[in-house]
């Protein structure tokens, strides 16, 4: 059963307090393991990412670095109507975050001064793609084309193989798709540190994405600092705002695709209707039977779902803002009128047809997207996330002197009185 609350400005927030409880502080014992992993990869290099990799899958895989051969057989040999659903995906995506591109600008003034900003991609990025069984080879597309588009140079990728030690066919289609350079089998903690450090084989990366488990996640978050990442990012999660004009049918359906994701996955419903509720219950107890999750998706329904049943239109939206939830689907009466209003989501789906897995696969906008409230600051992968600034400065020397007293003053108000010294001797006699 998933819990029914009716809003009243205390119970709701009673309820999403104790939700933030499940993406809280790491496990301490898996920040001890993960730090081990960290320092033994730091001084043994790909000796020490291969030991891991036996000790944790209990096998070395066929291949430390897949070989391009190897790659391109993949896409060869792949189905043509899964290569051709990637590339129409692809194409949404690419013209989606092409026109995310910044420029850089020069301003040139009367006085002689220039300033500018360069804007450029990173050199090599590292991408880390869940393997296995686990294995989403839209993670690839998501990650891999931004920062193509973006400039960068290099993109090594890294990943869990399959039990029998062969990489996962998917993920390699996906690869040469996308063109990815290098795809080195293995996964982990330890691959996190080989990318954030660089082994005799594998390359020091600039910055580090993709999904991963506990202890991938943990350890983005540990090498952060030594190396860029895309975000920390918690379980996944979902809300659907929903009024008197939603089929419950859809709405139990769009709540499941999130939470077959994770046992701590959150799915909750906001709703205006009070009978809603009731009926989208029903659904999910129906549809669930024949969805292979089903134990999943009932165990984090059950202890992180919830329906919540809102007052009026403006306590949905506020709810939704204050949950500034990862997914946001609006399947509302004229859901257009809300894009203005709904200030904190990582990604907005805006009526019947725009279900939640339109977004996860093939829309255009990324799927890497903030979690756990954060979308109240954080945004979703992007071009920009691929990108580096630096801004330029030309001045002559009429136009410092016209500036100098000005930054003396600043800086001897300051204490820094090198600064104002370095200004200070370019007009000495």
């Amino acid at each position: 059963m998933i819990q029914q609350i009716k809003c009243d400005g205390k119970t709701e927030f009673a309820f999403l307090k104790e939700l933030s409880r499940r993406s809280g502080e790491t496990d301490r014992k898996v920040t001890e393991v993960v730090t081990e992993i960290i320092d033994t990869v730091r001084e043994g290099g790909d000796e020490a990412v291969k030991a891991y990799t036996k000790k944790f899958d209990g096998n070395l895989p066929q291949y430390y670095e897949v070989p391009r051969e190897v790659i391109n057989d993949a896409l060869t040999e792949a189905d043509p109507a899964f290569v051709e659903a990637l590339l129409n995906a692809q194409e949404n995506i690419a013209d989606f975050h092409k026109r995310q591109l910044p420029q850089g600008f020069t301003n040139a003034k009367e006085n002689g001064v220039i300033l500018g900003q360069r804007v450029r991609g990173l050199a090599r990025v590292g991408l880390y793609v869940p393997g296995g069984t686990a294995a989403y080879p839209s993670s690839v597309l998501m990650n891999a084309i931004p920062a193509k588009i973006a400039g960068v140079e290099e993109i090594i990728m890294v990943t869990p193989p399959c039990k029998d030690g062969t990489p996962n066919k998917d993920i390699l289609v996906a690869a040469a798709l996308c063109g990815v350079d290098r795809v080195f089998l293995s996964g982990g903690a330890q691959a996190i540190a080989a990318l954030a450090y660089g082994t005799e084989q594998i390359p020091k990366v600039d910055k580090i994405v993709g999904p991963g488990n506990i202890f991938v996640a943990t350890a983005k978050k540990l090498l952060f600092g030594v190396v860029d990442i895309d975000m920390i990012a918690g379980p996944s999660e979902i809300l659907v705002m929903a009024d008197d004009t939603a089929d419950a049918k859809l709405v139990a359906a769009d709540l499941m695709s999130q939470a077959e994701h994770d046992r701590l996955a959150s799915a909750i419903l906001v709703t205006t209707d009070p009978t809603l509720p009731d009926r989208v219950e029903a659904e999910v107890q129906r549809q669930m039977q024949y969805l292979s999750r089903s134990e999943i998706i009932a165990y984090s329904m059950e202890n992180y779902g919830a329906m919540l049943i809102a007052r009026d239109t403006d306590e949905a939206v506020a709810l939704a803002n204050a949950i500034a939830p990862e997914h946001l689907e609006v399947l509302m009466r004229d859901p257009l009128e809300y894009i203005g209003r709904l200030d904190n989501a990582g990604s907005v789906f805006l009526g019947t047809y725009a279900s939640e897995p339109l977004g996860d696969y093939y829309a255009g906008p990324n799927h890497v997207l903030p979690t756990s409230g954060t979308a109240r600051f954080f945004s979703p992968l992007g071009v920009n996330s691929f990108l580096k600034r630096s801004s330029y400065i030309y001045y002559t020397e009429e136009a410092l002197r016209e500036a100098k007293d000005d930054i003396v003053l600043i800086a001897e108000r300051e204490g820094l009185t090198a600064h104002a010294n370095a200004i200070k001797v370019r007009f000495e006699d």
